[in-house]
């Protein structure tokens, strides 16, 4: 079996500030992390491979060093790392990205795609679905258990009031959430041979996509501002009996014109 685990560098948003001028994010100086749903993508890869036997490669479309993250994939046990990385990249939106990365895996065999659900730094989950449109693939989303027999897939797809299991042909893309598992740390051996592993560099020029999908030119939404989520004010606290702490709840609604 072959497994295409697509990952992303992200700024840790514990971290994370904002330009008050520009309203960008501030990335300079900011720790940079594996978004942490594909994380758990990684790890439900890895727990395949261990249990029926794999090829992993993890893939990354993102500036050069996000090699630092392809690196600590294989550290947890990837086998192969392909580093998407060009100026004409710049820009892009989640529909550019998704381009960028489905031309790539027109150049790979795969039997599943894995993806996590969303980055930290965009929240839109857009580009797995997206990418398993480009290229026709089967999709499931909110991934929370995979299980492999004979040859195919029991998914498990978490919903708002409980959950859909579903039977899915490969080849198939699943973007994974924080409830399938938990991933593991890198192995110790794994850290020393990493540093003798190559880590595949494609441009722009060695995947398979229009040019004019790519980048800002590709990218049909434009970010005007970013800002942190605000801070919770502190609460307040009543005591009273179950009746009046309704009533006292819904005035309180009422006031800010949410009901």
């Amino acid at each position: 079996m072959k497994i295409v685990v697509c990952l992303k560098q992200v700024p840790d948003t514990n971290q994370v500030k904002i330009d008050p001028v520009t309203g960008t994010l501030i990335r300079e100086g900011v720790p940079s992390i594996i978004n942490p749903e594909d994380k758990h993508a990684l790890e439900e890869a890895l727990r395949i491979k261990d249990e029926n036997g794999a090829h992993i490669t993890v893939i990354t479309m993102g500036p050069p060093q996000a090699e630092a993250a392809l690196r600590e994939a294989m550290a947890m046990g990837a086998d192969e790392a392909i580093l998407v990385t060009d100026r004409a990249f710049a820009g892009a939106d989640t529909l550019a990205t998704s381009h960028a990365l489905a031309g790539a895996l027109k150049k790979l065999e795969y039997d599943i795609i894995f993806a996590g659900r969303q980055a930290i730094d965009g929240d839109t989950a857009q580009v797995g679905p997206e990418i398993a449109e480009h290229l026709g693939l089967a999709q499931v989303t909110y991934v929370q258990k995979v299980e492999v027999k004979d040859g195919a897939l029991t998914v498990t797809k978490a919903l708002e009031d409980g959950y859909e299991v579903l039977d899915v042909k490969m080849p198939c893309l699943l973007t994974a959430i924080k409830e399938l598992n938990e991933p593991r740390y890198m192995n110790a051996r794994n850290i020393f041979q990493i540093f003798n592993k190559e880590v595949k560099v494609w441009s722009a020029d060695d995947i398979d996509v229009n040019k004019e999908l790519l980048g800002l030119k590709g990218s049909p939404t434009k970010v005007k501002r970013s800002w942190p989520k605000e801070n919770k004010g502190k609460g307040e606290v009543v005591n009273m009996s179950a009746k009046e702490a309704a009533a006292f709840a819904a005035s309180k609604l009422k006031e800010k014109h949410y009901i």
